[in-house]
Protein backbone atom coordinates (compact mmCIF):
# COMPACT_ATOMS: atom_id res chain seq x y z
CA UNK A 1 0.00 0.00 0.00
CA UNK A 2 2.19 2.99 -1.29
CA UNK A 3 3.07 5.67 -3.74
CA UNK A 4 6.09 4.55 -5.71
CA UNK A 5 8.01 7.65 -7.03
CA UNK A 6 8.86 7.84 -10.75
CA UNK A 7 10.58 10.80 -10.87
CA UNK A 8 10.88 13.17 -8.18
CA UNK A 9 10.69 16.63 -9.59
CA UNK A 10 13.19 19.17 -8.34
CA UNK A 11 12.86 19.49 -4.96
CA UNK A 12 9.75 17.39 -3.13
CA UNK A 13 9.65 16.76 0.51
CA UNK A 14 6.90 15.24 2.92
CA UNK A 15 5.82 18.07 4.85
CA UNK A 16 3.39 18.37 7.91
CA UNK A 17 2.10 21.15 10.37
CA UNK A 18 6.09 21.47 11.95
CA UNK A 19 7.72 20.33 15.18
CA UNK A 20 7.30 22.88 17.81
CA UNK A 21 8.36 22.58 20.75
CA UNK A 22 12.52 22.07 20.18
CA UNK A 23 13.51 25.22 18.83
CA UNK A 24 15.55 26.17 22.16
CA UNK A 25 17.74 22.86 21.13
CA UNK A 26 18.62 24.46 17.73
CA UNK A 27 15.25 22.05 15.84
CA UNK A 28 13.11 24.62 13.90
CA UNK A 29 9.16 24.12 13.94
CA UNK A 30 9.67 23.09 10.12
CA UNK A 31 6.50 21.80 8.04
CA UNK A 32 4.86 23.19 5.15
CA UNK A 33 6.08 26.54 4.11
CA UNK A 34 2.35 27.28 3.05
CA UNK A 35 0.38 26.77 5.93
CA UNK A 36 -2.88 27.21 4.92
CA UNK A 37 -2.51 25.24 1.41
CA UNK A 38 -1.07 22.31 3.47
CA UNK A 39 -4.55 22.61 5.30
CA UNK A 40 -6.70 22.83 2.79
CA UNK A 41 -5.30 20.23 0.91
CA UNK A 42 -5.50 17.55 3.80
CA UNK A 43 -9.53 18.79 3.93
CA UNK A 44 -10.16 18.35 0.67
CA UNK A 45 -9.34 14.60 0.76
CA UNK A 46 -10.75 14.02 4.29
CA UNK A 47 -7.73 13.85 6.76
CA UNK A 48 -6.87 15.40 9.39
CA UNK A 49 -5.58 19.00 8.70
CA UNK A 50 -1.80 18.20 9.92
CA UNK A 51 -1.66 14.79 8.06
CA UNK A 52 1.90 14.68 6.35
CA UNK A 53 1.36 15.57 2.40
CA UNK A 54 3.91 16.38 -0.37
CA UNK A 55 5.83 19.51 -1.13
CA UNK A 56 7.03 20.29 -4.37
CA UNK A 57 8.88 23.44 -5.52
CA UNK A 58 8.32 24.71 -9.10
CA UNK A 59 8.27 21.28 -10.81
CA UNK A 60 6.26 18.52 -9.30
CA UNK A 61 6.96 14.89 -8.94
CA UNK A 62 5.36 11.35 -11.46
CA UNK A 63 4.28 9.10 -8.65
CA UNK A 64 2.57 5.81 -9.13
CA UNK A 65 -0.48 4.55 -6.73
CA UNK A 66 -0.89 0.75 -5.76
CA UNK A 67 -4.25 1.38 -4.56
CA UNK A 68 -7.37 3.32 -5.01
CA UNK A 69 -7.03 6.76 -2.93
CA UNK A 70 -8.18 10.48 -3.30
CA UNK A 71 -6.00 13.16 -4.04
CA UNK A 72 -5.71 16.87 -4.28
CA UNK A 73 -3.59 19.44 -5.36
CA UNK A 74 -3.30 23.12 -3.75
CA UNK A 75 -0.79 26.11 -3.14
CA UNK A 76 0.86 26.98 -6.38
CA UNK A 77 -0.51 26.38 -9.68
CA UNK A 78 1.05 23.48 -10.79
CA UNK A 79 -1.87 21.12 -12.84
CA UNK A 80 -1.89 17.42 -12.21
CA UNK A 81 -1.90 15.44 -14.81
CA UNK A 82 -4.10 11.69 -14.29
CA UNK A 83 -2.58 9.39 -16.59
CA UNK A 84 -1.90 12.34 -18.61
CA UNK A 85 -4.91 14.00 -18.63
CA UNK A 86 -4.83 17.67 -16.56
CA UNK A 87 -7.31 17.81 -13.56
CA UNK A 88 -8.01 20.59 -11.42
CA UNK A 89 -6.05 22.55 -8.72
CA UNK A 90 -7.95 23.11 -5.22
CA UNK A 91 -10.24 20.06 -5.66
CA UNK A 92 -10.20 16.52 -4.73
CA UNK A 93 -10.21 13.59 -7.38
CA UNK A 94 -9.84 9.61 -7.59
CA UNK A 95 -7.07 7.61 -8.41
CA UNK A 96 -6.90 3.99 -8.93
CA UNK A 97 -3.88 1.15 -8.35
CA UNK A 98 -1.55 1.59 -11.67
CA UNK A 99 -2.81 5.21 -12.18
CA UNK A 100 0.00 7.66 -12.26
CA UNK A 101 -0.05 11.21 -11.30
CA UNK A 102 2.40 13.89 -13.05
CA UNK A 103 2.64 17.90 -13.32
CA UNK A 104 2.47 20.42 -16.07
CA UNK A 105 4.54 23.72 -16.30
CA UNK A 106 4.02 26.05 -13.07
CA UNK A 107 1.38 28.95 -13.73
CA UNK A 108 1.94 30.80 -10.84
CA UNK A 109 3.13 30.65 -7.25
CA UNK A 110 5.88 28.43 -6.21
CA UNK A 111 5.44 25.70 -3.93
CA UNK A 112 2.23 22.77 -4.46
CA UNK A 113 1.02 20.62 -1.92
CA UNK A 114 -0.12 16.99 -2.31
CA UNK A 115 -2.73 15.69 -0.29
CA UNK A 116 -3.92 11.57 -0.31
CA UNK A 117 -6.29 10.28 1.39
CA UNK A 118 -4.93 8.55 4.94
CA UNK A 119 -1.72 10.71 4.48
CA UNK A 120 1.41 9.98 4.04
CA UNK A 121 2.95 7.42 6.87
CA UNK A 122 6.56 8.16 7.62
CA UNK A 123 7.31 7.53 10.47
CA UNK A 124 6.83 10.15 13.14
CA UNK A 125 9.80 11.85 14.74
CA UNK A 126 10.19 14.63 17.27
CA UNK A 127 5.94 14.90 17.13
CA UNK A 128 5.82 15.50 13.19
CA UNK A 129 6.27 13.80 9.98
CA UNK A 130 8.02 16.84 8.40
CA UNK A 131 11.31 16.63 6.71
CA UNK A 132 14.21 19.08 8.26
CA UNK A 133 16.70 18.58 5.39
CA UNK A 134 19.62 20.04 7.14
CA UNK A 135 19.12 17.61 10.16
CA UNK A 136 18.73 14.73 7.71
CA UNK A 137 15.56 14.21 10.48
CA UNK A 138 11.95 13.04 9.66
CA UNK A 139 10.01 12.18 6.18
CA UNK A 140 10.99 9.93 4.36
CA UNK A 141 14.76 9.49 5.13
CA UNK A 142 15.20 12.73 6.44
CA UNK A 143 15.47 13.93 2.72
CA UNK A 144 14.08 14.93 -0.49
CA UNK A 145 12.62 12.23 -2.46
CA UNK A 146 14.32 9.80 -5.15
CA UNK A 147 13.40 8.10 -8.00
CA UNK A 148 12.53 4.64 -7.34
CA UNK A 149 11.66 5.30 -3.21
CA UNK A 150 8.12 3.95 -1.92
CA UNK A 151 5.49 6.14 0.57
CA UNK A 152 3.29 4.50 2.61
CA UNK A 153 -0.03 5.56 3.01
CA UNK A 154 -2.35 5.53 6.18
CA UNK A 155 -5.74 4.43 6.24
CA UNK A 156 -8.15 6.98 5.10
CA UNK A 157 -11.31 7.24 2.27
CA UNK A 158 -11.91 10.81 1.69
CA UNK A 159 -14.68 12.23 -0.75
CA UNK A 160 -13.57 12.74 -4.61
CA UNK A 161 -15.78 16.46 -6.09
CA UNK A 162 -14.96 18.63 -2.70
CA UNK A 163 -13.17 22.33 -4.22
CA UNK A 164 -12.04 25.28 -2.26
CA UNK A 165 -13.73 28.20 -4.76
CA UNK A 166 -11.62 30.80 -5.60
CA UNK A 167 -12.92 33.48 -3.76
CA UNK A 168 -11.57 31.38 -0.83
CA UNK A 169 -8.70 31.27 -1.67
CA UNK A 170 -5.84 33.94 -0.93
CA UNK A 171 -4.94 36.90 -3.45
CA UNK A 172 -1.72 37.71 -4.71
CA UNK A 173 -0.64 41.09 -5.17
CA UNK A 174 2.24 42.58 -7.22
CA UNK A 175 4.58 43.81 -5.84
CA UNK A 176 3.73 41.37 -2.93
CA UNK A 177 3.73 43.61 0.40
CA UNK A 178 5.15 41.90 2.81
CA UNK A 179 3.85 43.65 6.54
CA UNK A 180 7.03 43.99 8.90
CA UNK A 181 7.18 44.60 12.61
CA UNK A 182 10.33 46.85 12.98
CA UNK A 183 12.69 45.20 15.65
CA UNK A 184 15.04 45.48 18.79
CA UNK A 185 17.82 46.32 16.40
CA UNK A 186 16.14 48.94 14.46
CA UNK A 187 18.18 51.86 16.09
CA UNK A 188 21.33 50.47 14.18
CA UNK A 189 20.41 51.59 11.02
CA UNK A 190 19.85 55.54 10.11
CA UNK A 191 16.78 57.27 9.74
CA UNK A 192 17.24 57.56 6.39
CA UNK A 193 18.04 54.38 5.84
CA UNK A 194 15.20 53.03 7.74
CA UNK A 195 13.00 55.38 5.50
CA UNK A 196 14.82 53.60 2.35
CA UNK A 197 13.65 50.43 3.29
CA UNK A 198 10.21 50.46 3.41
CA UNK A 199 9.97 53.13 0.58
CA UNK A 200 11.89 50.69 -1.93
CA UNK A 201 10.39 48.07 -4.06
CA UNK A 202 13.18 44.56 -3.92
CA UNK A 203 13.17 41.57 -5.74
CA UNK A 204 13.50 37.81 -4.72
CA UNK A 205 16.82 36.39 -5.21
CA UNK A 206 17.44 32.82 -6.91
CA UNK A 207 18.65 32.43 -3.04
CA UNK A 208 14.91 31.09 -1.92
CA UNK A 209 14.24 28.18 -0.65
CA UNK A 210 13.00 26.48 2.97
CA UNK A 211 15.91 28.38 5.17
CA UNK A 212 14.92 31.72 4.20
CA UNK A 213 14.31 33.90 0.99
CA UNK A 214 17.05 36.57 -0.20
CA UNK A 215 15.62 39.85 -1.52
CA UNK A 216 17.71 42.21 -4.22
CA UNK A 217 17.54 45.78 -5.26
CA UNK A 218 17.45 47.83 -2.84
CA UNK A 219 20.11 50.57 -1.55
CA UNK A 220 22.38 49.20 0.76
CA UNK A 221 21.78 50.07 4.66
CA UNK A 222 23.98 52.59 6.18
CA UNK A 223 24.44 52.17 9.95
CA UNK A 224 25.03 54.23 13.16
CA UNK A 225 28.48 54.17 13.82
CA UNK A 226 29.51 52.59 16.98
CA UNK A 227 32.62 50.75 18.41
CA UNK A 228 31.68 46.81 17.92
CA UNK A 229 31.40 44.80 21.37
CA UNK A 230 33.73 42.05 21.83
CA UNK A 231 32.72 39.31 20.17
CA UNK A 232 30.69 40.68 17.38
CA UNK A 233 32.96 40.66 14.67
CA UNK A 234 33.76 44.12 11.94
CA UNK A 235 30.77 43.19 10.04
CA UNK A 236 28.20 46.55 11.52
CA UNK A 237 25.42 44.23 11.05
CA UNK A 238 27.03 41.77 13.83
CA UNK A 239 25.77 41.01 17.11
CA UNK A 240 27.29 38.70 19.93
CA UNK A 241 24.77 36.66 19.85
CA UNK A 242 20.66 36.17 19.86
CA UNK A 243 18.01 33.68 19.00
CA UNK A 244 16.42 34.53 15.75
CA UNK A 245 12.37 34.30 15.87
CA UNK A 246 10.74 32.74 12.81
CA UNK A 247 9.88 34.95 10.30
CA UNK A 248 12.92 37.26 11.43
CA UNK A 249 14.67 40.06 8.63
CA UNK A 250 18.20 40.04 8.37
CA UNK A 251 20.54 42.39 6.64
CA UNK A 252 24.22 40.71 6.31
CA UNK A 253 26.38 43.57 5.64
CA UNK A 254 23.34 46.03 5.15
CA UNK A 255 23.07 44.72 1.64
CA UNK A 256 20.63 41.86 0.71
CA UNK A 257 17.39 41.55 3.07
CA UNK A 258 16.50 37.45 4.23
CA UNK A 259 13.46 36.61 5.88
CA UNK A 260 14.25 33.26 8.13
CA UNK A 261 11.35 30.66 6.51
CA UNK A 262 10.63 26.89 8.47
CA UNK A 263 13.89 25.31 8.25
CA UNK A 264 15.91 28.35 9.48
CA UNK A 265 18.32 28.17 12.37
CA UNK A 266 17.39 29.29 15.63
CA UNK A 267 19.66 31.73 16.66
CA UNK A 268 23.47 33.37 15.74
CA UNK A 269 25.24 36.78 15.39
CA UNK A 270 23.23 38.92 12.35
CA UNK A 271 20.65 41.37 13.92
CA UNK A 272 17.59 42.01 13.02
CA UNK A 273 15.46 44.71 11.19
CA UNK A 274 12.32 43.03 12.37
CA UNK A 275 9.95 40.30 11.69
CA UNK A 276 7.68 39.72 8.76
CA UNK A 277 4.36 39.07 10.55
CA UNK A 278 3.14 35.12 10.83
CA UNK A 279 0.12 36.09 8.33
CA UNK A 280 2.41 36.71 5.67
CA UNK A 281 4.81 34.14 5.56
CA UNK A 282 2.77 31.56 3.60
CA UNK A 283 2.51 34.66 1.12
CA UNK A 284 6.51 34.28 0.88
CA UNK A 285 6.39 30.71 0.44
CA UNK A 286 4.76 31.00 -3.04
CA UNK A 287 6.80 34.08 -4.16
CA UNK A 288 9.18 33.03 -7.26
CA UNK A 289 12.55 34.44 -8.36
CA UNK A 290 12.74 38.44 -9.28
CA UNK A 291 9.30 38.54 -7.97
CA UNK A 292 9.12 42.23 -6.83
CA UNK A 293 7.85 42.84 -2.97
CA UNK A 294 7.68 46.26 -0.53
CA UNK A 295 8.14 45.42 3.20
CA UNK A 296 5.84 47.49 4.88
CA UNK A 297 6.11 48.81 8.36
CA UNK A 298 3.28 47.56 10.76
CA UNK A 299 2.19 47.82 14.33
CA UNK A 300 1.92 45.06 16.99
CA UNK A 301 -1.55 46.05 16.80
CA UNK A 302 -1.72 45.38 13.43
CA UNK A 303 -0.46 42.26 13.15
CA UNK A 304 -2.24 40.64 15.92
CA UNK A 305 -5.24 42.57 13.66
CA UNK A 306 -3.93 40.36 10.69
CA UNK A 307 -3.67 37.32 12.33
CA UNK A 308 -6.94 37.39 13.58
CA UNK A 309 -8.14 38.02 10.00
CA UNK A 310 -6.20 35.12 8.38
CA UNK A 311 -7.88 32.60 11.02
CA UNK A 312 -10.99 33.80 10.33
CA UNK A 313 -10.39 33.28 6.85
CA UNK A 314 -8.92 29.75 7.24
CA UNK A 315 -11.89 29.19 9.29
CA UNK A 316 -14.33 30.25 6.45
CA UNK A 317 -12.63 27.88 3.87
CA UNK A 318 -12.73 25.09 6.83
CA UNK A 319 -16.79 25.38 7.29
CA UNK A 320 -16.82 25.89 3.33
CA UNK A 321 -15.38 22.27 3.32
CA UNK A 322 -17.01 20.85 6.05
CA UNK A 323 -19.91 21.82 4.18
Amino acid sequence: MAVKVISPGLSTSVQDLGRPGHYHVGIPEGGGMDRFATRIANLLVGNDPGAAVLEATFMGPELEFTQSAVVAVTGGELPPKLNGEERPTWESFPVKAGDRLSFGFLKGGARAYLAVSGGIDVPVVLGSRSTYILGALGGHQGRTLKAGDELPLGEGSGKAGLSLPADLRRARNSPAELRMLPGMYWHRITEAAGNRFFEETWKVAPEADRIGYRFRGGTPLEFVEREQPFGAGSDPSNIVDACYPYGSVQVPSGTEPIVLHRDAVSGGGYMMLGVVISADMDLIAQLQPHTPARFVPVTLEDALAARTEQRAALALAEGHLAG
